[in-house]
């Protein structure tokens, strides 16, 4: 009798891709290791191989979502690779009947207006001077204007006194202009938490949320920027108030309507009555942004795009911390406006003990901007050592060893 040729086809995954991100390469490569039939949806040119690219848009989930389906294949998962295609993967998946989150939980979450509970003001774009001044006053100063709808520490400022609120609004309302944001978008007035950063990054499950890492944001700045540079893992705090962080940050994705996929929380811990309080900053539907997920490798050696695939796929999710020493990423920020010439010393900052990689991210001859105006870090620096001390160590002497040259 003939032996069968009956062969399993490998999982079929979508994955959508913005033209501009950074996350690209390292989906592609965790669904190459997976062994996974990828189709690529864009809404640009990217580097991709061999891999089939459908052409989408961001901006048109419904009519993207009409293409993808005239196409007549099926898919086990859809997988948005940066915030967005969040909304056009969750519309997508909702046709497909695969498990995703509701279309307008999605939304919410990419809306900061809507996660606000506490110590904030909505200020309408049609708002004068005058009620910006008042919304802050309400808030209390000092207090954080930014943006809704923008990320990685763009449009957000700090204001002390109402003549500052009435600048930050000013000078981000230009921003959101040059993102080509709506002009109707408000601006979100809320107070400033002192305290300690940190970041949490998750699945969701029916089953709750599974913690894959909590960063620690060591020298996060008090403003009136609010650039990240620094992130650690695991975390330092007192696992009591770890504990507490993570249950805000699931209580804050179940408020949303988020059940399922990646999610990324920034908080701060504050105070009240002199105990330590997590409060929520902002919560997103994806994994951590930028390459900050090259700092973290799981049991197998998996990357953290190989986790967010496998839960996609109904794969169980690897619990627990990266397996792994300490480690973490420093975020070259932009230090002033210009051409980008040179970065210089690359040799030796990738020489210094502990240091696992250097990207610089931005070619060279590229017109750039510091945080809030830009929305670009120079690069990412990593390093792994036995103690978070001596990762914040070799993180700062490869950064002193750096020199970037802008005209």
């Amino acid at each position: 009798m003939a032996a069968s040729n009956c062969a399993v086809e490998p999982p079929r995954v979508l994955l959508l891709v913005p033209a501009r991100t950074y996350r690209a390469a390292d989906f592609l490569a965790a669904a190459g290791r997976m062994g996974l039939d990828l189709v690529v949806g864009s809404d640009g040119a990217l580097p991709l191989g061999g891999h089939p690219v459908a052409r989408v848009s961001p901006g048109d989930p419904a009519g993207s979502a009409d293409r993808i389906m005239a196409l007549g294949r099926r898919f086990d998962a859809v997988v948005a690779a940066d915030a967005p295609m969040l909304t056009l993967a969750a519309v997508l998946a909702e046709r497909m009947g695969l498990p995703h989150n509701p279309v307008d939980a999605v939304i919410a979450a990419a809306d900061k207006a809507e996660q606000r509970r506490r110590w904030f003001r909505i200020v309408p774009a049609t708002a004068s001077q005058d009620a910006l001044r008042r919304a802050a006053a309400e808030a209390g100063f000092p207090c954080v204007v930014k943006a809704v709808s923008l990320s990685a520490s763009q449009g957000i400022l700090r204001a002390d006194d109402p003549a500052a609120a009435a600048a930050a609004a000013r000078r981000i309302r230009r921003i959101l202009a040059a993102a080509r944001r709506p002009g109707h978008e408000p601006l979100l007035v809320e107070q400033y938490v002192p305290g300690p950063e940190l970041s949490i990054d998750g699945l969701l499950t029916g089953h709750g949320l599974t913690v894959t890492a909590i960063f620690d944001k060591p020298g996060t700045p008090d403003g009136p920027t609010f650039e990240e540079t620094v992130l650690v893992t695991p975390s330092r705090l007192p696992r009591p108030v770890q504990a507490a962080a993570i249950a805000t940050a699931g209580r804050a994705a179940r408020a949303l309507g988020l059940s399922h996929g990646p999610v990324h929380a920034e908080l701060r811990i504050g105070q009240r009555g002199g105990q330590p309080r997590p409060v929520m900053l902002e919560l997103a539907a994806r994994s951590i942004g930028g390459l900050c997920s090259r700092a973290l490798r799981f049991a197998g050696d998996q990357s953290l795009e190989e986790l967010v695939l496998a839960d996609a796929l109904g794969r169980p999710a690897a619990a627990g911390r990266p397996a792994a020493r300490p480690s973490g990423v420093l975020m070259l920020p932009v230090p002033r406006s210009g051409v980008l010439r040179a970065v210089e010393g690359r040799g030796d900052a990738i020489a210094v003990p502990g240091v696992t990689g250097l990207n610089i991210t931005i070619p060279v001859g590229r017109r750039v901007q510091p945080l809030p105006d830009g929305d670009r870090y120079l690069g990412f620096i990593f390093a792994e050592a036995d103690t978070q001390e001596d990762v914040e160590q070799a993180l700062a002497r490869a950064r002193e060893r750096l020199r970037v040259v802008i005209s």
